[in-house]
């Protein structure tokens, strides 16, 4: 595993949203090359991927307090 997707891995759901955040600037800026927006891209697919994978495993551990006061998976 290369060291770009471990530290992915590492990051938070608000420090991946921060980073794309900051990517998506850049890809608006003039300053950026052809190959520094597919660099730029390729790196926001693989934190949308990290976000989208943490989502769906807080989504997976919600639970719902019931009528009779029993908490269940949601």
């Amino acid at each position: 595993m290369s060291e770009e997707i471990k530290e992915v891995e590492e990051l938070s759901v608000e420090e991946s949203f921060a980073r794309l955040d900051e990517m998506v600037r850049a890809l608006e800026s003039e300053d950026v090359t052809l190959e520094e927006s597919f660099r730029l891209y390729q790196d926001g697919m693989k934190l949308l991927k990290h976000v989208g994978g943490k989502l769906d495993g807080y989504e997976k551990k919600m639970q719902i307090l019931t009528e009779d006061g029993v908490l269940e998976d949601f």
